[in-house]
C-alpha cells in the first residue's frame, strides 16, 4: 500500500508528464480525504487556465470519484491532524503536506509525491518516497 498525495493524483488526472508511471501506484493506494479537495481544486485550476474545458473538467471529477470507490482508500484527515501539526511545526512545511507524511509514518507506507519540498521533509522523517523516476 502506498500513500498518494494530491500532487501525484492531480498529475495522473491531468495526464502530466510521468502520469503513466503514477498510474501503477494509484491502483492500490491510500490517502487522507483532503486529497479529494486538493485534486478537484487542481482540475478547477486547469479549467480556469484554459487547459481543460468544462466538460473535460466534469469528466475528470467523475474519474477522481471513481478512483476513490475502486482504487484509493480514504481515511479521515482528522485522525492524523495532531501528528501532522507537530510535523508541520518541526519540518516547517504546511499542515496539508504534513497530513500525507503523518499517514505514511503511521501506516509504515511509502509516500508518492511530486512535491520536492514535501518529499525532502518526508525523507527526513524516515518515510520512503516515490517521486518522478524513483521507487521505494
Amino acid at each position: 500500500m502506498i500513500v498518494v498525495d494530491a500532487s501525484a493524483l492531480s498529475a495522473f488526472l491531468l495526464k502530466e508528464p510521468g502520469w503513466r508511471t503514477i498510474s501503477r501506484y494509484i491502483a492500490r493506494s491510500i490517502s487522507v480525504d483532503l486529497v479529494l479537495k486538493e485534486a478537484a481544486n487542481a482540475v478547477w485550476k486547469a479549467h480556469m487556465r484554459g487547459l481543460v474545458d468544462r466538460g473535460g473538467a466534469l469528466k475528470l471529477l467523475e474519474i477522481l470519484l471513481s478512483l476513490v470507490e475502486r482504487n484509493i482508500e480514504l481515511e479521515p484527515e482528522a485522525a492524523y491532524l495532531p501528528d501532522a501539526f507537530r510535523l508541520a511545526l518541526d519540518l516547517r512545511i504546511t499542515v496539508y503536506d504534513a497530513l500525507y507524511i503523518a499517514q505514511a509514518l503511521r501506516r509504515k507506507a511509502p509516500l508518492l509525491t511530486l512535491d520536492e519540498r514535501q518529499a525532502e521533509a518526508a525523507a527526513r522523517s524516515g518515510v520512503d518516497v516515490i517521486s518522478r523516476g524513483t521507487s521505494p
